[in-house]
C-alpha cells in the first residue's frame, strides 16, 4: 500500500507533540498537548516578550522638554563648553547679522522692559510700602538714572556708528570700566554732601550698583549693534530687565526692606552680565584688536561733548525733582514720575523707530548724493513723533487715567490737566533726543554742548521759583518751559549745522 505523505506544519521545524519528542503528528495537525507544551514550556519567552509589549504600552510617554528649556540647556552647554574649551573669543558665531523683523521685535522688547522698569518698580513700592516710601526710592532712582549719563559717557551712539572701527573693541571696554567706577564713586560723594542717611544712602547706593551694571552692559550691547545683531542686543537688555524686577519684587514682598530689595536687584543684574551679556558679545562678534592708551583717550575726547550734552539735558530734565526734594514732602515725587512716564513712553516709542536705523543713516549720510533723503528721514521721523504725542495725549484722556489710579491705588484724576502737560513735555524730549543722536552722526556733537548749558541756565530758577510758587504743578509746567527752550535752540543749531556742511 503506498504510504500517505505526512504534510508539514507552517513551521520549518516539525512540530512535536508531548511524550512523543522527534515524531510528528499524522497530517500535521497539532494535538492539544502539543500546543499546551508549545504555549507552555517552550513558549515562556514568548509569553514575557508580549508582556513586555504591554507594559511598554501602558507605559507614560517620556515628556519632551520645551522650546524654552532646550534654548537655556543649549546656550549652558555651548558657554561651557567654550569656558573649558579655551575661551570666549575662539568660539565661531551661532546667530546671523542683519535680521531686520528680529531686531525691530527684540529690540522694542528690551527698550520697552528698560524704560518700563522704573514705573514698575514704583508700583510694586506703592503696594507693598507705601506711597512716601515709593517716593523715597523714586529719587535714589533719579539720581542712579542721571549718573547712568556719567557711566554711559555719551559713547553708545558713537560706538555703533563707528563704521571703521577706529577705535578697538577693548578701548570701548576700558573706557566703560573706568566711568562706571567714576559713577559710583561720583555718586557716593552726592550722598555723602547731600547729607542724606539711613535708609536713603543704603537704597541709593543699592540703586547706584544696579545703575553701574547697566551702564557696564551697555558697552556690550553697543558691541552687538555694532555687528547689526541688535535683537540680541535686546534679548540681553530685556532679560536683565525682567531679572532685576523679579529679584526686586519678591525680596520686597518677604522683607518689606527696600536696601534689601535694591541690592537684590543689582545682584541680579551682575548674574544676567555675566551669564548673558557678556558671553553674547565674545561669542558673537569678532576678536577685538588690542587696547591701546591713545585709543581709550580718544573715547574720552570724542565723546567728552556727547557725555556733557546727555548729562546735561537729564539734569535740566531732573531740576523740578531736586527742585521738590527740598521743598514738598517724598509723595510729591512718586506722583511727579507717575506722570511722566507716559510721556517717557513717547520718547520710547520714538526710540523704537529710530535707534535701529542709526547704522544706516550714518551708511546714508557718508554718500553726499544722499544727503538731502537724509534730511526727508529727519522730517518724516519729527512729524511720526508728533503723531505718537497726540495718539497719547487721547489715550490719557480717554483711558489713561484712570488706569494710572487703578495700576497705582491713588487718585490722580485731579491731575487730569497736568497729565496733558506732561504729555506734551514727552513729545517735546522725544524730538530733542532724536535731534541729538542726528547730530550725533553727522559728528558735530560738539557744537551743541553750549545749547545745553544755556538751557540748564534757565532750568535751575525757573523750576526753583516755580516750585516754590505752585508745588507739583509748577514743577510740571517748568519742565515744559525749558524743554521747549532747548528744542528750539537745537532745531536752529541743526540747520546751521546742515548748511554748512553742504
Amino acid at each position: 500500500m503506498a504510504q500517505i505523505p505526512q504534510r508539514r506544519s507552517t513551521s520549518d521545524t516539525p512540530v512535536t507533540p508531548a511524550g512523543a519528542p522527534g515524531k510528528a503528528p499524522r497530517y500535521g495537525v497539532e494535538t492539544k498537548r502539543g500546543m499546551a507544551g508549545r504555549l507552555g514550556g517552550l513558549g515562556r519567552p514568548g509569553r514575557r516578550a508580549a508582556g513586555a509589549r504591554a507594559s511598554r504600552r501602558a507605559a507614560p510617554k517620556e515628556k519632551q522638554p520645551g522650546f524654552l528649556s532646550r534654548a537655556v540647556n543649549n546656550w549652558w552647554n555651548r558657554l561651557l563648553g567654550a569656558v573649558f574649551g579655551g575661551g570666549l573669543e575662539d568660539q565661531g558665531e551661532q546667530y546671523l547679522a542683519h535680521q531686520t523683523t528680529r531686531d525691530y521685535v527684540l529690540n522694542t522688547a528690551g527698550q520697552a522692559a528698560w524704560g518700563g522698569l522704573f514705573p514698575l518698580l514704583t508700583m510694586v513700592c506703592t503696594w507693598f510700602v507705601g506711597a512716601e516710601q515709593a517716593g523715597l526710592f523714586s529719587m535714589a532712582f533719579t539720581v542712579g538714572t542721571l549718573l547712568l549719563f556719567l557711566a554711559n559717557f555719551g559713547v553708545r551712539t558713537y560706538q555703533v556708528s563707528d563704521l571703521d572701527e577706529l577705535q578697538s573693541f577693548k578701548d570701548y571696554q576700558i573706557n566703560r570700566l573706568i566711568t562706571c567706577g567714576l559713577m559710583l564713586l561720583v555718586g557716593f560723594g552726592y550722598c555723602k554732601v547731600r547729607g542724606y542717611a539711613e535708609p536713603m544712602i543704603s537704597i541709593c547706593m543699592g540703586v547706584l550698583s544696579f545703575r553701574a551694571v547697566d551702564g557696564l552692559a551697555d558697552v556690550y550691547e553697543g558691541r552687538l549693534q555694532q555687528k547689526d545683531k541688535l535683537y540680541l542686543a535686546g534679548l540681553s537688555q530685556g532679560l536683565r530687565c525682567a531679572a532685576s524686577f523679579l529679584a526686586f519684587s519678591i525680596v520686597l514682598f518677604v522683607t518689606r526692606n527696600l536696601v534689601f530689595a535694591s541690592f537684590a536687584m543689582a545682584i541680579a543684574a551682575v548674574a544676567s552680565l555675566l551669564l548673558l551679556t557678556l558671553p553674547l558679545a565674545y561669542l558673537e562678534t569678532e576678536k577685538s584688536l588690542p587696547a591701546t592708551f591713545r585709543g581709550v583717550r580718544e573715547l574720552f575726547v570724542q565723546c567728552w561733548p556727547l557725555f556733557l550734552a546727555l548729562f546735561l539735558y537729564n539734569v535740566i530734565d531732573s531740576v523740578p525733582k531736586f527742585a521738590m526734594e527740598g521743598s514738598l514732602s517724598y509723595d510729591n515725587q512718586l506722583y511727579y514720575n507717575a506722570m511722566y512716564f507716559p510721556a517717557h513712553s513717547i520718547l520710547m516709542a520714538a526710540g523704537f523707530i529710530y535707534k535701529p536705523q542709526l547704522v544706516r543713516l550714518a551708511r546714508i549720510w557718508e554718500d553726499p548724493e544722499k544727503h538731502r533723503r537724509f534730511d526727508l528721514v529727519v522730517l518724516a521721523m519729527v512729524g511720526v513723533i508728533a503723531l505718537i504725542t497726540g495718539a497719547m495725549a487721547l489715550f490719557m484722556g480717554w483711558v489713561g487715567i484712570p488706569l494710572m489710579g487703578l495700576m497705582y491705588g491713588l487718585d490722580f484724576e485731579q491731575f487730569r490737566s497736568l497729565v496733558f502737560v506732561m504729555v506734551a513735555t514727552g513729545g517735546v524730549c522725544a524730538c530733542i533726543d532724536f535731534l541729538y543722536q542726528i547730530i550725533t552722526v553727522l559728528r558735530a556733537q560738539g557744537e551743541v554742548t553750549r545749547l545745553y548749558l544755556i538751557a540748564f541756565v534757565f532750568a535751575v530758577p525757573v523750576a526753583m521759583l516755580l516750585v516754590n510758587f505752585s508745588g507739583l504743578s509748577g514743577a510740571v509746567v517748568g519742565s515744559l518751559v525749558v524743554m521747549s527752550i532747548l528744542l528750539l535752540l537745537l532745531v536752529t543749531e541743526y540747520l546751521a549745522i546742515r548748511k554748512r556742511l553742504e
